[in-house]
Parts: C-alpha cells; structure tokens; sequence
C-alpha cells in the first residue's frame, strides 16, 4: 500500500486522484468516479467532491493509496 501526505486537513477525492497521477486531469478523475472504479474505505464512492482526511484508504482498480 502506498502513502500520500496531504498538506491541509482535508483533500477532495478527484484532487487526490490527480496527486497520487491515477488521473491525468479533472475530467480523467470524474470519469473514473462515476464509472465506480474508485472505492474509499472499501465502499465505492461516485461524489467527486468526498473529503478525504488522513487515514483514509483509496482504491483503484487493486491500487490502495493511505491519505496520510
């Protein structure tokens, strides 16, 4: 599992995908939310703007990223 350190208290979801380079851009982002490859905390998430906080675990396809 892999590690990604945040610098504020919270991360919106498609940002995070664009930090950790899962996805190219916002669209490229929105895309993999809404066709439900993307789980946080083991439940598939389809809301773009869901804060991620430290300690959360983001999926994608079998790709585990820890919000530290």
């Amino acid at each position: 599992m892999l590690e990604l350190k945040i610098e504020s208290e919270y991360i919106k979801l498609d940002q995070f995908l664009k930090l950790a380079d899962i996805a190219s851009t916002g669209g490229h982002a929105k895309y993999l939310i809404q066709e439900g490859v993307v789980k946080v905390n083991g439940e598939v998430e389809m809301r773009r703007g869901k804060k991620l906080v430290p300690g959360d675990i983001v999926e994608v396809e079998g790709n585990q990223i820890k919000v530290i």
